[in-house]
């Protein structure tokens, strides 16, 4: 009897029980695969388009890698860094927890750091001095011991309100048991027991380049935007206006504006929420009553900045601006409008 011939179907039913695909064509990528005169298919492909009813499986690193950067972004640089927004019991905790698994030091020595970078920007004084260049910046500030004035200054500074908040001083107390916990043990533990992960999958992808792949998006705030991007608000300063930052930092690289307005809980002047989810993610929470007292800046103090010091890369101030388009102005949506 001569030998079957042997389908890719019939191989991959035998291969660890993987089954066919069943989907047929209902597109074209090249002219052979049309069978009309017009490129198209000859079927009816509307009969064709399904989605199977299936269980949607969470990817863990992109999950883990979000609460961490809200840890940073909501939790220690605008809650507790500079203060722009306060937040009540229940958020500070999720946020302490967010904090903790993005393992970029205890959020108390984090803030400390953080207020002496803004009040003494770019000086010896500043610990990722932009001014010795980007890779110092980025991460070579990590790699030696602080210079005397980030010391010295550092100590000069308010931390009385870290000090009041039990919060902050229990993960501080508590960060090298706590830390190791949620940064690395349970991120490689939880996917092995709970959807049979391996080992080695789950310690190098949602633990290591999780935490790896956060600390550079972040990392690249005192680097890329202090280097790359338009200075609208303040020209004499390096922090700049750098949307690849923003994207992947969930809205801290409008870092010019940042600088120059550090008490604005939306660390920038524009942007919608898929540019700043950071402050999408306060803004929910203020609905919520949980976070309250944001604060902003108002246009024409932010007009009034933009025509002193601005490189002149600012290209409307807001409603009202003369060099704002029709186009612009006929497709404005004007929300709770006052009734006369």
């Amino acid at each position: 009897m001569p030998p079957r011939d042997i389908s890719i179907s019939d191989t991959l039913e035998t291969v660890e029980g993987i089954k066919p695909e069943t989907s047929k064509q209902t597109g074209v990528l090249f002219e052979g695969d049309a069978d009309t005169e017009d490129y198209a298919l000859s079927v009816d492909v509307t009969q064709l388009k399904k989605a199977e009813n299936r269980k949607l499986e969470l990817v863990w690193p992109i999950f883990l890698y979000s609460i961490g950067v809200l840890g940073v972004t909501a939790g220690a640089h605008r809650l507790w860094a500079h203060r722009s927004y306060k937040a009540k019991w229940p958020l500070r905790l999720l946020l302490i927890i967010f904090n903790t698994c993005a393992f970029q030091d205890a959020a108390f020595h984090w803030v400390r750091d953080h207020r002496v970078h803004h009040k003494f920007s770019e000086t010896d004084a500043d610990p990722h001095n932009a001014t010795r260049g980007f890779f110092f910046s980025h991460v070579g500030w990590l790699l030696c011991k602080k210079h005397p004035d980030v010391v010295a200054k550092g100590k000069s500074l308010d931390l009385s309100d870290l000090y009041a908040d039990p919060i902050i001083m229990f993960q501080r107390k508590h960060y090298y048991i706590l830390m190791p916990l949620a940064c690395f043990i349970l991120p490689t533990v939880i996917p092995m027991y709970m959807w049979n992960e391996s080992f080695i999958n789950s310690w190098l992808v949602p633990t290591l380049f999780r935490w790896c792949f956060l600390l550079n998006a972040t990392w690249c705030v005192n680097s890329a935007a202090h280097k790359f991007g338009g200075r609208p608000y303040d020209k004499n300063i390096n922090p700049s206006e750098n949307v690849g930052v923003a994207v992947f930092t969930f809205g801290e690289g409008w870092h010019n504006y940042h600088h120059v307005f550090p008490w604005d809980y939306k660390t920038g002047e524009w942007g919608n929420y898929s540019l700043n989810l950071t402050t999408a993610f306060i803004d929910f929470f203020a609905k919520i009553g949980l976070a309250y007292d944001l604060k902003s800046v108002t246009p024409n103090i932010i007009e009034k900045r933009v025509k002193r010091t601005g490189d002149g890369t600012h290209a409307t101030w807001g409603w009202g601006d003369k060099d704002l388009s029709t186009e612009d102005k006929e497709n404005v949506i004007v929300s709770n409008k006052k009734n006369h």
